[in-house]
């Protein structure tokens, strides 16, 4: 479904109000089709490719979550809210775990949260709809560089336009925003692609090694030199080679590179014969290599030799819309690699994902993922999968049946929402008015919960 269009959403529901209320609240952004019971909800189904399905829990001749398992299996990654008129904490534990987004009571108590979660649900759609159309369009290989926001856009754009010119590229961003995937996405978009790519880590080896490494060398050069070997500058002949974290590089062997650029040729290591050098460069740097001109600890001009386009990768936090598209991603990997069926993420993980500054950016997203796939063994991710360590015992124990059997729902709901507002606070960092932002619950209303349940703040 192209981003243009409106979303589509399905609202099955016996209770004309409800319908009424929900094609009101939803319709304004969104396509929606209305039915009052199973039967017009297949049908619809089956006709059209819904973003999102609001399904009743009790309706006349069918089962919601019986129903929605009917839909998800024509589509696997259906996104679906469960509401219910007669609340149950086994129902909604069930539900949860058949993958449902989220699980609603009726009466509704606050529109502006309604509203919020549909929003965060049909987020979540669009994240996988993104992801599937990555994978169609990158199925010859070319590297996947994930992401729909401005900052993104503008990369991507500088990147389209540089790929194509026969000059020297240097990625400036943070640790972990991805700079090698981005030297992969050059090559593979620029005329030298179906040469070699060759890339080596500037900092991750001795100056002995490197310089082996990108030079080469002749037989009997140095000891265990038993045969010659070509450098990287001679394997990338005709492609790309990309120095990551140049500036790492130590003093000689950037005035040894400065040359190869200068002339275009390099000599292996006990070798006194030039060979050619026909490679275009990529570099990437997490540090300001204007400042480590300043301070002496990089070559001049080396840096204007390979400043020549830079292009800045901007940090996770900058990326707003991002996190969870990237976030699904990771979610569908590991799922693969690790045989494990674990997701959706549910709304409170969304939020706490979004919140989260994540000094370590894509990497350390990627990591947060594999982990909780790692540890868990199936079902919806929340937010005590991805930090396990921050969550109370009592979010878990709420959730769940006990030796001495399920917890009452008002108490149920006590625990989940007690715990659910210190975690929102405390991602906040305790200010009030940015913990109604990322919930969705008005300030006043935050504070009367806060109030009932006795959560407070410093702030």
């Amino acid at each position: 479904m192209p981003p243009s269009t409106k979303s589509k959403v399905l609202i099955v529901d016996d209770d004309h109000y409800t319908r009424t209320l929900l094609d009101r609240l939803i319709g304004k952004s969104a396509d929606v089709r209305l039915a009052a019971d199973g039967a017009e909800a297949r049908k619809l189904f089956t006709a059209e490719d819904f973003n999102l399905v609001l399904m009743d829990q009790r309706l006349p001749a069918d089962n919601g979550i019986e129903l929605l398992r009917e839909f998800r299996a024509r589509r696997p990654r259906l996104v679906s809210i469960l509401m219910t008129g007669y609340a149950d904490v086994r129902e909604a534990v069930a539900a949860v775990r058949e993958g449902v987004f989220d699980y609603l009571n009726k009466p509704f108590e606050d529109l502006e949260t309604l509203e919020a979660v549909i929003g965060k649900a049909l987020e979540l759609d669009r994240a996988y709809r993104e992801i599937d159309d990555l994978r169609a369009r990158l199925g010859d290989g070319t590297p996947a560089v994930i992401g729909r926001s401005p900052a993104m856009e503008q990369m991507l754009g500088q990147v389209r336009q540089v790929a194509g010119l026969d000059t020297t590229v240097l990625l400036e961003g943070e640790s972990g925003t991805g700079k090698d995937v981005v030297a992969k996405l050059i090559h593979a978009w620029s005329p030298r692609a179906a040469k070699p790519f060759m890339e080596v880590n500037c900092g991750a080896l001795p100056e002995s090694l490197l310089e082996s490494l990108l030079f080469g060398y002749e037989k009997g050069a140095f000891t265990g030199a038993s045969v010659a070997s070509a450098g990287y500058f001679e394997k990338a002949n005709g492609g790309n080679l990309f120095l990551d974290e140049i500036a790492d590089m130590s003093p000689k062997l950037q005035s040894n590179l400065l040359r190869v650029l200068q002339d275009h040729q390099c000599m292996r290591i006990g070798s006194t014969q030039p060979r050619q050098a026909d490679f275009r460069l990529i570099c990437a740097t997490n540090r300001a290599l204007a400042g480590e001109v300043k301070a002496g600890r990089f070559r001049e001009d080396l840096f204007y030799r390979i400043n020549v386009v830079a292009v800045r990768l901007p940090p996770l936090r900058e990326r707003a819309g991002d996190v969870i598209l990237l976030a699904t991603h990771f979610l569908e990997h590991f799922n693969a690699k690790f045989g494990k069926s674990c997701g959706p993420l549910t709304p409170a993980a969304v939020r706490m994902l979004e919140a989260a500054q994540w000094p370590g950016n894509v990497r350390e997203l990627q990591h947060c993922i594999e982990r909780a796939v790692a540890l868990h063994p199936g079902g919806p991710i929340d937010t005590m999968h991805l930090c396990p360590g921050d969550v109370p015992p009592a979010v878990g124990a709420a959730q769940s049946e006990t030796t001495s059997g399920p917890a009452a729902y008002e108490e149920a709901r006590a625990l989940f929402e007690r715990d659910y507002l210190k975690c929102i606070l405390d991602a906040a960092g305790g200010n009030v008015s940015e913990a109604a932002r990322l919930s969705g619950i008005p300030r006043q209303n935050l504070y009367v919960r806060m109030k009932r349940w006795g959560v407070v703040t410093d702030q």
